[in-house]
């Protein structure tokens, strides 16, 4: 049996909740974690990064398989499910733990990054202020956000917020939603 190759993207696109059910749906993805990159706290809790203090984005880290998804489709979904033209803010939620941002783990996924990055300032009427740099230190966020939406639908920020990005995304990229089962 031939080894499938994994690869993964780190994305801030606001809200963590957000971002990481977006991509638990999305065909080619094989996991997607909640976590903080970033900053210069070790270790930092949710509260510390809440708070601004940390410096840590709200990220998340999508293993996908390129032979099912490039990273490219990745990055226009990342740009199509999040506002990257607001500094430091996602509609009401606000601070640089909020900012938009790519952590590239490779030259290869800069290089696409920047060319996409490049595309999508045709689409929008404002400048895109999304950062790209090189990974950082992962920390993975407390548990109780793992999978956070599929748990809380009901819970007012998933219901207003997070539901209507991802409605947005089954709309959008029909053909990139995972086969419901």
């Amino acid at each position: 049996m031939e080894e499938r190759t994994i690869e993964t993207a780190i994305l801030g696109g606001g809200c963590f909740w957000c971002t990481e059910a977006v991509y638990l749906e999305t065909r080619g993805v094989t996991k997607v974690e909640s976590g903080y990159m970033g900053g210069h706290t070790e270790n930092p809790t949710y509260e510390q990064v809440c708070s601004g203090t940390s410096g840590h984005a709200e990220v998340v880290r999508v293993e996908f398989d390129p032979a099912q998804i490039s990273y490219r489709d990745i990055l226009e979904i990342f740009f199509t499910i999040h506002d990257p033209t607001t500094l430091n803010r996602q509609g009401n939620d606000v601070g640089t733990q909020y900012r938009s941002v790519i952590f590239t783990t490779s030259p290869e996924q800069e290089a696409t990054a920047r060319q996409v990055m490049g595309e999508m300032a045709h689409v929008w009427t404002a400048p895109l202020v999304t950062e790209i740099q090189p990974q950082q230190k992962w920390y993975r966020a407390e548990d109780y956000h793992q999978d956070y939406f599929r748990q809380h639908p009901l819970q007012g920020y998933c219901a207003f917020v997070v539901a209507p990005k991802l409605s947005k995304f089954r709309q959008t990229f029909a053909s990139r939603v995972k086969d419901a089962g």
